[in-house]
């Protein structure tokens, strides 16, 4: 017997799931499969690892049922500090400062829990109309006229199978869709601190040598009223030995490159490494198959819109397959890749020119990023643009 459905979708990490979910709350069949079980990744301790979601990806985890399923509130950022230096010392007077109410009311985004997304998208996925199947694995054949999902003895047949299975996805691979890497020879050490002084709900990018530090506001909790995300980008070798250091002489490392900006720290939760480098698929789709998210694309962290790139593919495809009397068709995933594919290579190449300018310690090119920093900050439209586009407006 084969179960039909409109759309499969193959990950049901946050792109994935949150696409899944908004299809089903728009009338449509979905089948959303996993390898892995979800129900674990509700780790009930906290770990460190959160998500910037930019204001407008709100609205699309608003119509999935996720916002108001948020365990742990959401933390907003109102301010974002850019500014440049050397570990050690005080960074340059020449900075960037973007204030929410030169555009509005509303946060620039939103610092989130990670294990709080997993959490809702789970609660979420257990009311809705969503078919399930996690822990398993889909065999997945593909023709002009629809797809088949044979997972175990049950067997699926659909119009469009989303890839939303993360950077080394199986069904890319299998479309034979070619993937270019640009490696960073960077790696990110995640944690959290605790800290004395306020965050003022301030988010940090500071750009070093080595990579940008980034300080990112979270909700506080009755144990520790102050707390932020820490992104420690470093070379390969450096942030090996900075993430096997033990816990104060990490610390150390990071007052360094901080300063007595948030007081005195400690570390909280766990550690996580990630070796970082961007990467865009050739294209986003073949015979009834569509790429979304890490799929598709990865850029460089700088600015956080990693995520933030998936969800708006996400809403691309809630919008075209979503509303499309044959969502696997043809003309839709051209659409979807001519919609999506410019703005995600438009951000790819701006954060690797970032990291690229500001990963540098050539006297020159210092000088020349604080003097552009600067200028930035005293040209009221330009501001404007950068805090709409961190906004995801």
């Amino acid at each position: 017997m084969t179960t039909s459905c409109d759309i499969a979708v193959v990950g049901a990490g946050p792109v994935g799931g949150t696409l899944a979910l908004a299809l089903a709350a728009r009338g449509r069949k979905v089948l959303l499969v996993d390898k892995a079980d979800l129900k674990p990744m509700e780790n009930p301790d906290f770990d460190g690892r959160a998500y910037a979601i930019a204001q407008g990806s709100q609205s699309l985890l608003q119509e999935a049922g996720i916002w108001e399923r948020l365990p742990f509130a959401p933390c907003p950022i109102k301010d974002i500090d850019v500014t440049d230096g050397k570990p050690g010392r005080a960074p340059s007077p020449l900075k960037l400062h973007f204030d929410h109410k030169a555009v509005g009311d509303d946060p620039f985004g939103w610092i989130i829990e990670a294990r709080s997304v997993r959490v809702a998208l789970n609660a979420a996925l257990a009311q809705s109309n969503v078919i399930v199947r996690a822990p398993a694995e889909a065999v997945v054949s593909r023709n002009p006229e629809g797809a088949v999902l044979q997972i175990g003895d049950e067997r699926f047949a659909a119009k469009l199978v989303v890839a939303a299975e993360g950077r080394q996805s199986p069904l890319r691979n299998q479309a034979g869709i070619s993937v270019t890497r640009l490696p960073y020879k960077q790696t990110a050490v995640i944690f959290a601190i605790a800290h004395e002084l306020p965050h003022n709900n301030v988010a940090l990018e500071h750009f070093l040598p080595g990579g940008p530090l980034a300080a990112l506001p979270l909700t506080g909790t009755a144990a520790h009223p102050n707390l932020s995300a820490i992104v420690f980008t470093e070379s390969d070798a450096n942030a090996k030995l900075l993430y096997e250091m033990d816990d104060a002489s990490l610390a150390r490392h990071l007052r360094a490159r901080l300063g007595n900006r948030l007081g005195g720290f400690s570390l909280v939760g766990r550690r996580w490494l990630y070796p970082l480098y961007a990467m865009y698929a050739a294209r986003y789709y073949d015979t009834r198959l569509a790429l979304a998210g890490d799929a598709a694309h990865g850029v460089h962290p700088i600015a956080g819109q990693g995520l933030n790139l998936g969800l708006r593919d996400a809403a691309s495809l809630l919008e075209l397959a979503g509303a499309a009397e044959d969502p696997g068709a043809e003309a839709m995933l051209r659409a979807y890749q001519a919609q999506q594919r410019p703005i995600n290579m438009a951000m790819l190449l701006g954060m690797d020119a970032l990291d690229r300018l500001f990963s540098t310690n050539f006297p020159p090119v210092r000088l020349a990023r604080d003097l552009g920093l600067a200028a930035v900050e005293r040209l009221p439209r330009l501001k404007q643009h950068f805090m709409l586009a961190a906004m995801g407006r």
